[in-house]
């Protein structure tokens, strides 16, 4: 994966490379309390990004210990996200990292926003329960 940043945004090489730092962050995630890591391409559906790497956490200090991990792994690799949304209290986190948009949310929330119904169209390129 050949990453170059500019001003804390990442711009990836090829489509391979965009699939290849979806995959890394849905790997990344299971190293930590996060559940039910799915990640949808949603390049055929949508220009806000390529793909979604939807996540959930049981808990406010799941929510934090998710995020700060993912956000601590990426930084030394010199990636950073563009925006951060939304915090641990509130139930959903989201991180922009331009062509991957992370969410990460409480089980409950992530239930009752059904985010993988809204995308049912994307294929899910990896799942990890």
């Amino acid at each position: 994966m050949h990453v170059t940043q500019d001003r804390s945004t990442i711009s990836l090489a090829t489509e391979e490379d965009i699939r290849d730092f979806a995959i890394t962050i849905a790997d990344v995630l299971a190293d930590t309390p996060a559940s039910h890591t799915r990640v949808l391409d949603i390049r055929g559906i949508s220009t806000l990004a390529d793909y979604f790497v939807i996540t959930s956490g049981e808990n406010e200090r799941q929510l934090r210990a998710i995020s700060r991990q993912l956000s601590d792994d990426l930084s030394r690799r010199s990636v950073r996200p563009a925006r951060i949304e939304g915090d641990p209290p509130s139930g959903w986190i989201l991180l922009d990292y331009s062509d991957v948009v992370v969410h990460v949310f409480d089980d409950e929330l992530r239930k009752f926003y059904d985010i993988e119904d809204l995308w049912q169209d994307a294929p899910v390129v990896l799942e990890i329960q």
